[in-house]
């Protein structure tokens, strides 16, 4: 309160960092990267909003022989995707809803830029990992997951990992003051996860948890 008045304010989180500055920090796990054969992993949010800030950063990770990673929806510019396919070893990929409509619906946006995106990396011949987040009523059903598997093969993909939903970002969206959209939605059975994991199994598919 300031004379009178009530002034709101949001709280701010992070600091900007140059490339440098972060690669600082990366490198102090080095000795983990190079002994285990790890390495980093770009993921957001969605790293590839800032395309020109993840290039340098994957420039630099080369120059180190660091493995890289890139976890993304795939929901960007080509432009972008094109500044740094070459430099990422994975691309971990999310795949949700394949319906369009359906995808506006529970997304906002369309998903015929991220399909087109992933085709791209697949007829790169880049290793991708399929993301697949198992939410009870939305993404889970017959013919959603048949569509997936579908498009893999179309693309020759053979890895997917299974995420059950759960619902620990609620705490998170209360103490920010955001509704939930997601209130009421059930953490999926194992026995469902274990379905959906055989269904992918039993097309050949190599599936991860």
């Amino acid at each position: 309160m300031l004379d009178g008045k009530r002034f709101e304010t949001k709280l701010a989180v992070g600091s900007w960092q140059s490339a440098a500055d972060v690669m600082k920090e990366i490198q102090k796990d080095e000795v983990f990267y190079l002994e285990s054969g790890g390495g980093v992993t770009f993921s957001g949010g969605e790293p590839l909003m800032q395309a020109e800030a993840l290039k340098q950063m994957l420039e630099l990770c080369v120059e180190k022989n660091y493995h890289t990673a890139i976890d993304t929806s795939g929901h960007a510019e080509p432009a972008d995707v094109q500044q740094v396919i070459d430099l990422a070893d994975l691309w971990l990929f999310d795949l949700k809803i394949m319906d369009d409509v359906k995808h506006v619906d529970f997304t906002g946006v369309s998903n015929e830029m991220s399909l087109k995106n992933l085709e791209t990396l697949a007829l790169a011949g880049k290793e991708i990992i399929i993301r697949f987040p198992l939410i009870p009523g939305i993404t889970d059903s017959e013919e959603n997951l048949e569509e997936i598997a579908c498009l893999m093969k179309k693309l020759n993909l053979n890895k997917i990992d299974i995420l059950p939903y759960h619902a620990r970002a609620r705490d998170k969206y209360k103490r920010m003051g955001k509704e939930f959209l997601l209130e009421g939605i059930k953490v999926p059975e194992k026995e469902r996860v274990n379905e959906v994991k055989k269904f992918y199994e039993e097309k050949g598919f190599l599936v991860g948890r």
